[in-house]
């Protein structure tokens, strides 16, 4: 009981750190089209957003990691806290110069602070407590992840989007004086959201500072101490790297382009589509609650097996019917994308004892998906005359990569 009660409020104050990157990840879904307009990017473009953080993910993993060794889990959320803030109060000289430049490395640096919590937060989390439910833990701390996948697309559409949409002939008729003023103000609309969380984020750093955390004995041999390329000899963790990468580019291509996916298929005004963004976010937030409850009792690779089908389906539904049964795909696909993060990066570290945090960076690392896929559906989008639909594609064979890793993962429970 004492050792419970020693985790519950660090359990609680880490897991609030899994809505505030969620918060930032999921504020991406509206703001790529919203700066593609804003700024006149094409979509190949606007998807550098995505590019930018996560490439920022990829870079930082293993200093990170190398952090987290040298200092502990607490000051690296701390340093990750700061980072993620410095990058969010940079998106204010990026709207007022409608400078993109800036507004790219403003998501770099995010991407770096995220990095380096996501490094610290997933398994800080997993490891407050009992191993053989390490999953079940992680999924309860990714659920405010998923909470923040409903807060933020709504957040987004309220303060971000403003309704106002011009076709190429409209703006070329329109005065030069009116469309600066447009243009400007469009930008400008990004700067509120972003401040409050970087406000936000100082505070928590000051929380972490001043609250006491235990640090976590990993598992094994004491004399030895934790190494990437050892950890990276685990065929259970190599293959969870490349079902992270696959899965993340999905999770991205998706929210990515879903408001302008609900406006092409499924004719809805941009408002409308940045609210049914929410709604995938609540589906996913419910997914990440009920997958918490799920696999408590079913094994969580056979639940990362049936998610992935289900997803596979999804997507072909989304690439070929119209209208509201094309929205209805892309909000499903939300609750079934809930759990995989989670369940592919426990699975992944599963067994590593002292060479966790090593693989967790190595995890964190396959998270350059979300950088490379997004950029990939643009090109497509844009090869097919800016049809949506066929950029669907994609995210369809990521989540075949995702079946084929859980399928692996079940072979392995039957030994």
């Amino acid at each position: 009981m004492k050792e419970k009660n020693q985790y519950l409020i660090p359990f609680i104050l880490v897991t609030s750190l899994f809505f505030m990157w969620g918060l930032a990840n999921n504020l991406t879904g509206v703001l790529i089209p919203h700066l593609r307009k804003a700024l006149e990017l094409s979509n190949a473009q606007s998807t550098l957003v995505d590019t930018a953080a996560y490439l920022a993910y990829f870079i930082a993993a293993i200093p990170a990691g190398l952090l987290l060794k040298k200092t502990g889990y607490k000051n690296g959320i701390i340093t990750g806290l700061l980072v993620f803030s410095l990058g969010c109060f940079l998106f204010i000289p990026a709207a007022n110069n409608r400078d993109f430049t800036i507004f790219l490395l403003g998501s770099f640096i995010i991407g770096t602070g995220l990095a380096t919590l996501e490094t610290a937060a997933n398994p800080y989390a997993a490891r407050l407590g009992p191993e053989e439910t390490s999953t079940t833990r992680l999924n309860l701390a990714q659920s405010f992840n998923g909470l923040a996948a409903t807060a933020g697309p709504f957040i987004g559409t309220l303060f971000i989007l403003s309704g106002k949409e011009f076709s190429t002939e409209e703006l070329a008729l329109m005065p030069e004086a009116e469309k600066i003023q447009y243009f400007t103000e469009e930008a400008a609309s990004v700067k509120g959201p972003y401040i409050y969380i970087g406000v936000i984020l100082l505070v928590l750093a000051v929380l972490f500072y001043l609250i006491r955390f235990p640090d976590i004995e990993e598992s094994g041999n004491k004399g030895e101490s934790g190494s990437f390329l050892t950890a990276w000899k685990f065929p259970g963790l190599r293959l969870a790297v490349m079902a992270q990468f696959f899965y993340v580019g999905a999770q991205v291509c998706i929210t990515s382009f879903f408001i302008r996916m609900a406006m092409a298929g499924g004719g809805m005004s941009e408002k409308e589509a940045g609210w049914y963004l929410g709604i995938y976010g609540f589906l996913f937030m419910a997914g990440r609650f009920a997958g918490t409850a799920l696999t408590r009792i079913i094994a969580p690779a056979r639940l990362l097996a049936a998610y992935a089908v289900a997803a596979i389906i999804l997507c072909i539904m989304a690439i070929s019917l119209q209208g509201n049964l094309v929205v209805f795909a892309l909000g499903a696909l939300g609750f079934f994308l809930s759990i995989m993060f989670p369940t592919i990066f426990s699975l992944g570290i599963k067994g590593l004892g002292q060479h966790t945090k090593a693989g967790s960076s190595l995890l964190v690392m396959a998270i350059i998906g979300g950088a490379i896929f997004p950029v990939l559906m643009g090109y497509v989008i844009d090869r097919a005359g800016d049809d949506i639909q066929p950029g669907y594609y994609v995210p369809l064979v990521c989540f075949v990569v995702v079946l084929l890793f859980a399928l692996r993962n079940v072979r392995e429970v039957r030994k």
